[in-house]
């Protein structure tokens, strides 16, 4: 047996290795763009900042430390100078691919933080594996403008996993839509028709307002806004506000709203307020061809009849009273069961002499 060199006894002493297997090595120098490992072999590992990180322009030395261990996987055994090209995100991200195959699988919840908002949704990185967001998976809600993800840390659950395609879809939606059932469940069970309870108010319409109770919306309709008339809910609510309201109704998931609480009905005190022979003062609030209607106070409105506007004669309202106007009359009925109250402005005004014809005839 012919003696081995020098050179052939080192070669030995060092193991071999091979494209795509996993070495393990000890960080012996970082630089800002590359990390140098002692894998064992005849020569040292070389991984560069693109192949440690998908972000650029890191610097290596503030995430890597001489001394430490790391797992990374053979790209190339030569490099042209003699040195082991090795990568640590590809090896990473195979990893990440099995952690989230396994997430898949068993429809775990994941948690990460978005590191891209792209038009037709959201990136994150587990592991080094990226997993996308479609936009109409974000939110159970639809949402224009995406950027308020960044950077924040979200929940998500994987609901396509094909490496093979590169296609790993994330689904928040589903999360959130479940989040609400449950809290949609727990808020059926503890409210009933009577209760009070503090909700949020998510939109106005023309014909009302909703409001989310945490759990379920409910409809505030403009009816019930006031004891009062409300012309325009957009003038009295604002989206955001915290309101406290009634529960007027439950009809399965309907819920119907009320801010016309009992307690101050105007009408408990109308009848002292408005009893008959009072002399009161009203608001014109609107206008018919027979009669005139004044709000009293919210909620409490009184007919001024056609005939009783004035000794005078008067064809219709409108010729001599507008809306808005502030008039002085008296009350000439009051029914408190019917909610009806009769004014006179007539009563009130003197009584002048009879016109000389007048006097002349009653001569004959």
């Amino acid at each position: 047996m012919s003696e081995l060199s020098f050179e052939q006894m080192l070669d030995e002493s060092f193991k071999t290795i091979r494209n795509g297997e996993v070495v393990e090595g000890t960080v012996i120098d970082v630089k800002e763009d590359e990390i140098i490992l002692n894998i064992g072999y005849k020569a040292d590992g070389i991984i560069s900042r693109s192949e440690y990180t998908n972000e650029p322009n890191v610097d290596l030395t503030t995430l890597v430390h001489v001394g430490d261990t790391m797992e990374a996987k053979v790209l190339k055994v030569n490099d042209g100078e003699g040195q082991v090209l090795l990568t640590y995100k590809r090896l990473a991200a195979e990893k990440g691919n099995k952690r989230l195959e396994e997430a898949f699988e068993n429809k775990e919840i994941l948690k990460a933080k978005v590191t891209q908002v792209l038009d037709g949704g959201l990136s994150v990185v587990i592991d080094e594996a990226r997993i996308f967001i479609p936009a109409s998976l974000v939110s159970d809600t639809y949402e224009k403008d995406l950027s308020k993800y960044a950077d924040q840390e979200i929940e998500f659950v994987i609901s396509e996993f094909n490496p093979r395609r590169r296609r790993i879809i994330g689904d928040r939606k589903q999360l959130l839509m479940a989040e609400k059932a449950e809290m949609q469940k727990e808020l059926f069970a503890r409210i009933q028709p009577g209760d009070v309870v503090e909700g949020t108010i998510k939109n106005v319409t023309d014909f009302g307002a909703f409001i989310d109770l945490g759990g379920a919306d409910g409809l505030l309709h403009i009816s019930e806004m006031s004891w009062g008339r409300v012309e325009n809910p957009k003038k009295v609510f604002t989206v955001g506000d915290q309101i406290k309201v009634l529960i007027k109704d439950i009809n399965g998931d309907k819920i119907a709203l009320s801010l016309k609480f009992e307690d101050q009905n105007p009408w408990l005190t109308a009848a002292d307020k408005y009893a008959v022979g009072n002399v009161i003062e009203g608001r014109i609030a609107r206008m018919t061809d027979f009669g005139a209607f004044v709000e009293l106070e919210p909620g409490v409105d009184a007919l001024l009849h056609v005939s009783q506007i004035s000794r005078e004669h008067v064809d219709k309202p409108s010729d001599v009273l507008s809306v808005g106007q502030i008039i002085t009359a008296k009350v000439v009925d009051f029914n408190g069961d019917e909610r009806k109250i009769s004014l006179s402005m007539k009563v009130l005004e003197p009584v002048g002499e009879a016109p000389a014809e007048d006097a002349f005839e009653t001569e004959e």
